[in-house]
Formats: C-alpha cells, structure tokens, sequence
C-alpha cells in the first residue's frame, strides 16, 4: 500500500504540482506494474520472434490462431514468472540471483511450450508451435527482460550518481606530485565522499594540455587571473606535510583571496579507507602556525624516564595533560598526576587510562600549595622525576588577584622544589613562559620570582637534584587561548575582539613546546634556563582576519574586528630573554640556554617569606611591592601598580 500511495503522490504532483517529481519521491513499484511491463515485453518478444523466424524463410503452423498462441506462450511464461517471483524484487537492486531466476522461468516455459507440443502432436498429431519459434523466443524474450532491469539499475546509478555529484563540493587538489595523485584518486574511487575533483592545480606552466586521472590540470596563473565560478570549482585540497611552510602561507593567501574553500587531507601513508571522509577537514590556522615536526632524541628521554616514577603538577592543564601523555610513552613505572581541577583532572584519567592500559597511573587531587599532603607523596611514592607544570597564568585575573597568584605560582613552586631537593629526586623541571622576562604584570614577575627561587636550590649545600626551568611562548589551543577565543567569537557571529592593533605574539603548538620541555629537561646538567625558538612572532590582527576567512567569511563585512585597549598589565611584544642575558646553544637547534642574572638562595629565602606573608594579610600594594624587589625588572604597565615605579 506504501507504494501505491506513493506513486499516487508522484502523479498528484504531476497532475497539480509543479511537474517535478524526485526519483527518490516514486521509491519502488508496486509488483502488479512490473508484471505488467514483463507482460508487454512478452508480448513483443512473441512479436519479435515470430518475425525472425519469417525472415528465416519458416512458415508458421496455421494449427491454432495467432491470438491462441500469444496467449499460450504468455499463460506459461507468467505462470512460471509466479512461481519464481521474477518481479517479487526490486529491480534496481537486481542481483545475479534475480537474474538467475528470469532465466529459469523463461527456460522452463520454453521447455513446458515443447513438451505441450510433443503431447499434442501424439495424440491429434499436430503441434501448436514451431520449435526454432520457441527458441528464438527463448532468447528474445529473456535478453528484452534483463535488458529491462539492466536499464532500470543503471538509469537509477545514473541518476543516484548524479544526485549526489550535485551535493558534493567541487574542488581542486593543489600539486602533481605523487602524493596529489594519489589522494585525488582515493578521492574519485569512494562515491560516498562528499568531494568530487574537477582538476589539479599547480604552479608549472608546461601541463596546461595534460590530464591527470582525466582531470584538467590549471596553472597558478589562472587561478590568479579567475575566480572559483569562472573555473567552476569551490575549494582546494591541500596536502600540507608535502610543503613548506612559505608555500603553504602562498598559496593559502592566494586562496582566501579569492574566496576559495581550503581542505586539508593527509599524506596517503597517513590514510586508511576506513576513516576517509574524516581524515579530510577544512584548513585550521593552527595548521598554518605549525612548523616542522621536532626531531628529539627519544633514546635519551627514554632512559630518564623508563622504569621511574614520574610526579606532573598541572597535570590536567593544556601543558601538564600533554606531558603526561608523552612520558607515558616511555614506560615509566608510574606517573602521578596532580591538579586541583577536579573534573580536568577526571577526564586526563579517562583518557590515558584508556590510551596507556599498560602504565600505573595516580590521580591525585591537591593544591601545590599544601606543603604537608605534598610532603607525603614525596616520601610514599620517592619521586625520580617532577615536571612542574601548575599554575596561575591569565593575565588580568592575576593581576586583580596578586596573592593568589603568589601561593600559587611562588609558594607552590617553592614546596616542590625544597621537597624535590630534600627527597634528592633526580631532575626538577618548571614550566615557565615569555611573560617571566622583563615583566609588565604579577602573572610574569611571579612566574619569573618562582624560577629564581628554582635556580637558586641548585646550589645549596647536599643538593643533588638538577633543577631545570624552560620558558616558552603561547601555545596554541592551550586553555584560555587566543585562538579558541576567536573562534567561538566567529562561530557567534563576532565581532572579533582584539586589545591593539600592533600586539605580536609568538605561537607553538602544544605538542611541540612538551617535547622541547622533555628534551630540555634530559640535556640539563642543574641551574639552566632553557629558552625555545619559537620562530616569528604572528601579528594578532594578521591572525584574526585568517582566521575569519578561513571561517568562509569576510573581515569587517561579514564579521567586525574591534579594539578593546590593551588589558592590564599587557604589553605589546613578548620577549624570551631578559635585558642583557645572552642564550647559549644547545646541540638541539631550537633550545637555547639564557644567562639571566641569578640570586643566592639565602637571599631570596627571605624575601619569598616576606612575600608570603604579606599575601596572607591580603594586601595588594604590599605584595606587589615585595614582588618588585625580587624581581627589579618588573615594571607596571597600564596597571595600578604603576605608582610603586
């Protein structure tokens, strides 16, 4: 009955609509209308063959009439078409077994015509029909009815193939290499991406007049000189490991120039049929950020790690989480990770208790400013390695709450370190930022407080723990991060919210600043400040309108950008070394050693207490002046504190 009501659907928008009706709107026919288009296939193979027959010089038997014999013929052959369920299926999802079954009923009804023939003939001594009739019958009869569902199952192909080439989007793969052909004809074997590839485009002059996998290949120039609708395609797919970064950021300049969609798709090594349709997304500016993989010297991290138990603050940060994962690669005996964010802290272990069956874990939920519950994993779990990672680090959050930030990134550094010396755990390494050098806010002059204090347990008398602190940049998609910001902003309909035209700042990718943070940490002989190349520093208003356009929008048409003034305690440009230190190279070309000025211990013991002290009276003023004196570089900037300059 769905069916008929169906098909009464399709001839009512015939009859009433607007003479359009979908393929997928008729959906199947009922079985009464196949059987009657095989009945008027039927009766024209009866036709047919009756005239070939003539032709041959063979004249028919004028036993019965001509009607009498198209009715025989067609009784028997429908009479087995019934028992064989011939049109029971649906033909455009015919199969060999279908097909089969129409050549069992047109050759039994060949065969049950004969043997009426036979018997006739024995007992009135005549027969009905010419047996060379039956056969060519046979053929006809059958080629007309599989010609019939071969043309239903391809015009339904056809039309399917069509559809579905209407939605998909057309696109061009940048490159001619092996790798471009490759993907382009993983691309074109898989129907069921939502892709079709109209051509290659690259940047030679002499492949105008070639093919590839039949696909015109366009040249750089034309792209230049057209847009996406003159050459008739809307995005370009990019395999961006098989480039340079300078080749990517010109031809993906070229691209948003022209409004042009932008893919990215791995290498064909990288690719399996299995995850196709989601190996293949749009461009993020994080690829765009990322420079080439680190080459770290596994063999090395591998032995300070393998077989020991391994202490990672923050551990359910940005940072401290992606530490974790990587030292869990290197089979320590086990890896206890500490934070005071209780639902982060959930999670990271859902992950790598998933990831890492095979590690001990040990989730532990504390404040690193509890000296005493720190004092106890120290003595129970006697620790090889700490990686230092938490911390207060949102610019005018901290700066509205110094003593916080005190505890916290001073007090909590202080604990780890004086407890990592006092249980002589083999290697202290702390995470530091840029902000730490020559800083305008109390988030840097904490940070860089609390790696004095580090750098100065280095030298106290019985220490043999190496303390290590290694200062990077922003870290992209780390929590609280420009670009998660921008892009709920775009996804929110803007506008993009920046606080100066003029502020850079430099970007690395959250894996990448966590290898150099273990091979620092591995190459550290005790006292060091490692500082990471973090190539050239990204113009944030740069960023934003990539951004926007990679988003498929335009910058202040689609999506405003506005400046809100730089926060407190911001400044324009980061810096990676303090005035007047000068860095040393390392044998790993993107870690430096900075020789920034130190302070004794017995020295900075004294004013860290002072400082302490006065953040547990919550006064500000007296806090941030303390602050100032351990660190004689900090400056305000745009902050009320500037009056203590």
């Amino acid at each position: 009955m769905s069916r008929i009501s169906s098909l009464k659907k399709a001839l009512n928008k015939i009859y009433f609509g607007d003479n359009i009706v979908s393929i997928s709107e008729l959906r199947y026919l009922p079985r009464w209308i196949i059987l009657f288009i095989d009945i008027v296939i039927i009766l024209i193979s009866i036709f047919i063959s009756y005239e070939i027959v003539l032709g041959l010089g063979v004249s028919p038997l004028n036993t019965i009439s001509f009607a009498q014999k198209y009715l025989l013929i067609l009784c028997v052959n429908v009479l087995f078409m019934y028992i064989f369920k011939t049109f029971s299926g649906i033909i455009r999802h015919s199969t060999f077994f279908d097909l089969f079954k129409l050549l069992l009923a047109s050759f039994f009804t060949v065969v049950s015509l004969e043997l009426l023939n036979l018997l006739n003939a024995a007992v009135f001594s005549f027969k009905l029909i010419r047996t060379p009739v039956l056969l060519v019958y046979f053929s006809v009869s059958f080629t007309f009815l599989f010609m019939f569902r071969l043309l239903v199952k391809e015009f339904f192909n056809i039309v399917k193939e069509f559809r579905r080439s209407s939605l998909k989007k057309r696109i061009l793969i940048l490159g001619i290499d092996e790798q471009a052909v490759a993907i382009g004809s993983v691309i074109l074997d898989n129907s069921h991406l939502p892709y079709q590839v109209v051509g290659f485009i690259t940047e030679r002059q002499d492949s105008k007049k070639v093919r590839l996998l039949g696909k015109p290949i366009y040249s750089k120039q034309k792209v230049e000189n057209n847009t996406k609708e003159d050459l008739g395609y809307e995005g370009v797919l990019i395999i961006k490991e098989m480039m340079s970064r300078q080749e990517m950021n010109d031809w993906v300049s070229l691209f948003l120039s022209k409004d042009i969609k932008i893919f990215k798709a791995p290498t064909v090594q990288k690719l399996r049929e299995s995850d196709l349709s989601s190996s293949i997304k749009n461009l993020q500016i994080e690829d765009l950020l990322n420079r080439r993989p680190i080459v770290i010297e596994n063999n090395k991290i591998k032995t300070h790690h393998q077989g020991k138990t391994v202490l990672i603050t923050g551990g359910a940060g940005s940072i401290g989480s992606e530490i974790v994962r990587q030292v869990a690669q290197f089979n320590p005996k086990l890896i206890v990770v500490l934070d005071q964010a209780e639902t982060p802290l959930y999670e990271i272990e859902l992950e790598v208790r998933k990831n890492f069956p095979y590690i001990e874990f040990k989730f532990v939920l504390l404040d690193v400013r509890n000296l005493l519950r720190l004092e106890c994993l120290f003595k129970e779990y006697k620790f090889s390695v700490v990686y230092h990672a938490a911390a207060y680090k949102h610019v005018p959050l901290v700066e509205d709450n110094p003593q916080e930030a005190v505890m916290t990134n001073i007090s909590g550094s202080k604990n780890l370190a004086c407890l990592s010396s006092k249980y002589s755990v083999e290697r202290f390494v702390m995470v530091s930022t840029d902000k730490a050098v020559n800083p305008t806010n109390v988030m840097g002059a904490t940070k860089r407080a609390a790696e004095l204090f580090v750098q100065s347990m280095q030298n106290v008398e019985g220490n043999v723990t190496k303390f290590i602190t290694t200062r990077f940049g922003n870290v992209l998609g780390s929590n609280g991060s420009v670009i998660p910001l921008f892009r709920k902003q775009i996804e929110g309909g803007g506008p993009v919210t920046i606080t100066h035209p003029e502020i850079v700042r430099y970007f690395m990718t959250i894996p990448e600043a966590c290898e150099l943070v273990l091979e620092a940490g591995a190459m550290g002989k005790g006292g060091e400040v490692f500082v990471f190349d973090m190539g050239e520093p990204v113009k944030i208003l740069d960023l934003a309108k990539r951004m926007i356009k990679l988003s498929g929008f335009e910058p202040n048409v689609d999506i405003k950008i506005i400046f809100t003034g730089l926060r407190s305690g911001e400044k324009l440009y980061e810096e990676l070394l303090t005035d007047g230190a000068k860095s040393l190279a390392t044998h790993h070309e993107k870690i430096m050693i900075s020789e920034d000025p130190t302070v004794a211990y017995d020295s900075i013991r004294v004013l860290v207490e002072q400082l302490l002290e006065a953040a547990g009276k919550s006064n500000k003023m007296e806090v941030v002046k303390i602050l100032k004196q351990i660190v004689p570089e900090y400056v305000s900037n745009n902050s009320i504190y500037e009056v203590l300059d």
